[in-house]
């Protein structure tokens, strides 16, 4: 059976969610108009304590939870942040797994805010079946980004802001990781613009979703090598895969030279210092700019945890 969000949790988790993840910039800026030929809409989901859009399912989610039972997750690092800093205002203990190789700031944070992290595998997935083993042994809840709908749901509210724009969109660019963040915008326009074209958004080097989506069925990949971390899916979720059926239109990939050129133009007309799955959506602008020609057009921002080291790399 496909789970989807609805719009009633959607605008219920709206309401109930902590403000200080809501109501994030939407904005146009000339300039960026000009050089791309269309109007787009920039929606900043990095102006927050854990610096992505993931704050709003984890505190959605853990607003549901069992308060007394632990949780597990795995990330490669902004769901994490997200679980560990919700988790913490409800004194819930928290494990995060992450990669062996995952991003040494966000590891730090996932500490700062109170969860006890455990390294395992060389990539995301790997880690993912380290703590779902892990949260078997110990009797803990293992909470899985875009399988719980709360973390779908969450995401939705983003398009529920969207719309409250003074504007009718040609298309939205959704970065896709896991799925939660597409499926739950997608969800809420196919609700209340489904004249809205919903475009998912992938690393040419972390294809999966992509080829599950087109494919319809759960196409793994052997690896996710990108600098995109936080799109670098390589076995899908199947839940998440078969949602998007119904919320996706169209994917597009992204190389990684498109990447690094989106978080030096976002650097620049932007003034935000995007991680790489953060740049995505103006990646997909500014490569497709021929094709969106006098649209009016959206994009999320999803991510800014850089380290310095990464900062001086990509943005110099």
């Amino acid at each position: 059976m496909i789970s989807l969000p609805t719009i009633s949790r959607i605008e219920t988790a709206y309401k109930t969610i902590d403000p200080v993840f809501l109501n994030s910039p939407q904005f146009e800026l000339d300039s960026l108009n000009e050089l791309l030929g269309f109007r787009l809409i920039n929606k900043l989901e990095t102006l927050n304590p854990i610096r992505s859009f993931k704050g709003r399912g984890t505190d959605w989610l853990i607003s549901q939870a069992d308060k007394v039972q632990p949780l597990v997750c795995a990330s490669a690092g902004n769901f994490g942040q997200g679980m560990a800093y919700c988790a913490r205002k409800l004194g819930i203990p928290m494990t995060v797994f992450a990669s062996e190789k995952a991003n040494p700031l966000k590891l730090e944070k996932m500490r700062a805010f109170g969860a006890e992290v455990k390294l395992a595998g060389q990539d995301f997935d790997a880690a993912k079946a380290e703590a779902r083993s892990y949260a078997a042994k110990i009797g803990a809840r293992f909470v899985e980004d875009s399988k719980d709908i709360e973390t779908a749901e969450g995401a939705g509210t983003i398009g529920l802001e969207l719309l409250n724009f003074p504007v009718s969109f040609d298309a939205v660019l959704v970065p896709v990781g896991n799925g939660a963040l597409i499926n739950g915008i997608g969800a809420y326009f196919k609700a209340k613009s489904p004249t809205s074209k919903i475009i998912g958004l992938v690393a040419e080097k972390a294809p999966s979703m992509e080829l599950s989506w087109q494919q319809k069925k759960i196409i793994e990949t052997d690896t996710a090598d990108t600098i995109a971390d936080g799109i670098a899916v390589r076995i899908p979720v199947p839940e998440a895969v078969y949602a998007m059926a119904h919320t996706v239109d169209e994917m597009v990939e992204l190389s990684e030279a498109d990447i690094m050129a989106a978080m030096r133009l976002g650097h620049e007309q932007l003034g935000l210092v995007l991680e790489p799955s953060g740049a995505v959506g103006l990646a997909a602008a500014q490569k497709y700019k021929d094709r969106f020609q006098g649209q009016m057009l959206a994009t999320i921002y999803c991510g800014s945890n850089l380290s310095a080291e990464q900062m001086k790399q990509y943005l110099a």
